[in-house]
């Protein structure tokens, strides 16, 4: 009778030690993101997934994610954010610019929330920024390119005229003509961040101008597409897009924007996260070029690699003068480079680039 009892016994207590065990388990952070496109777009919002399920993968269960697709830069954005903070996401992100104002509006509405805007530049005390160096990824491009056109005429399909855009435009074709002083470069604007009508389109009318190799700033990979259609060469965007285009594309500006979502979630659960402008790239592994195609030659890919590590030890910046405006005005000093906070405000392509930015 007593051996049944304290059996009995023994077996209550485990219960009670295991249900203790369960109650105080660490629940896991809940982290939300809206995203402009769909995360089939192979580009922008597809790079930001892959990051979001990168962070999720590597937490060993203290990270449980969400997302929503599609959501347009307008007040229906306002009532997205609110509706994942109410959820109990104890960060959100916001992976588009036009979601700015919004996210400041609610950010104000839920102290206690964390909010990561992608390339914005507005901050609150639970409001920071952030952003990959798209630009480098660029110049890397740009590089390729200046080898690999016939014509010397490169042609680049632009989204939105705001500074990050025209940024990468000017970087793309300072990176072609560091190797080829012959270079220049037309855009077409098509307004919209994806719209792979618009953005096919606009590849046809530089192809028909005589652009050989196109770059975008656009989310599909109708450029891709369309450059192996024509029989012209291109690039992947914030992604591989190979497979869409493999005898057309290059090479890819591929990011990685898990390393950032990762460095927010850990100082988030670890209580030290500060709100600021965090700007990472190639040294700190957020943009890379990769996915070679087989039309590039060893000694292009060798260079463009090169170009990279130089990038990466801080031996080399894009934005380094003398550099001149269109006009053939010089606007940056030989020795001399931009501050981010001159690059987040550029608005006047480089020597090279023709036509006009958008008003």
């Amino acid at each position: 009778m007593l051996l049944s009892r304290l059996k009995t016994l023994a077996v209550a207590l485990t219960v009670a030690v295991s249900g203790l065990g369960v109650a105080h388990a660490a629940d896991p952070v809940k982290a939300g993101f809206v995203y402009i496109g769909p995360v089939g777009d192979h580009g922008w919002t597809y790079a930001h997934d892959v990051g979001r399920k990168a962070l999720e993968a590597q937490s060993g269960g203290k990270v449980a994610t969400t997302f929503v697709e599609n959501v347009p830069e307008t007040a229906d954005a306002e009532r997205v954010f609110r509706d994942l903070a109410q959820k109990g996401n104890k960060v959100v992100f916001g992976t588009s610019f036009g979601y700015m104002n919004q996210m400041v509006k609610v950010a104000k509405a839920f102290p206690n929330t964390v909010f990561m805007h992608a390339t914005g530049y507005k901050t609150g005390a639970n409001l920071g920024v952030y952003d990959v160096r798209t630009y480098e990824g660029a110049y890397m491009l740009g590089v390729v390119a200046g080898k690999m056109s016939k014509g010397n005429k490169l042609g680049v399909v632009a989204s939105i005229p705001i500074p990050e855009v025209i940024r990468n435009i000017n970087a793309f074709t300072l990176g072609a003509r560091s190797v080829n002083p012959a270079i220049t470069t037309r855009a077409i604007w098509v307004n919209a961040w994806f719209d792979p009508g618009k953005e096919r389109e606009a590849a046809l009318a530089l192809i028909s101008q005589g652009c050989d190799v196109l770059m975008q700033n656009t989310d599909s990979p109708a450029v891709v597409q369309t450059a192996q259609e024509k029989g012209v060469l291109a690039f992947g965007w914030d992604s591989d897009m190979s497979k869409f285009g493999g005898k057309a594309q290059l090479a890819a500006s591929v990011l990685n924007w898990g390393v950032i979502y990762k460095k927010t979630l850990d100082e988030v659960q670890a209580g030290t996260w500060k709100t600021g402008d965090l700007w990472w790239g190639v040294k700190e592994g957020a943009v890379n070029i990769d996915n070679f195609g087989p039309a590039v030659p060893a000694a292009v890919k060798k260079l463009a690699e090169e170009r990279r590590d130089a990038l990466k030890a801080g031996k080399l910046h894009p934005f380094t003068g003398p550099i001149k405006d269109q006009s053939g005005k010089e606007v940056l000093a030989s020795g001399k480079t931009y501050s981010d906070a001159e690059l987040k405000k550029m608005n006047f392509y480089v020597q090279g680039v023709e036509g006009n930015i958008p008003k």
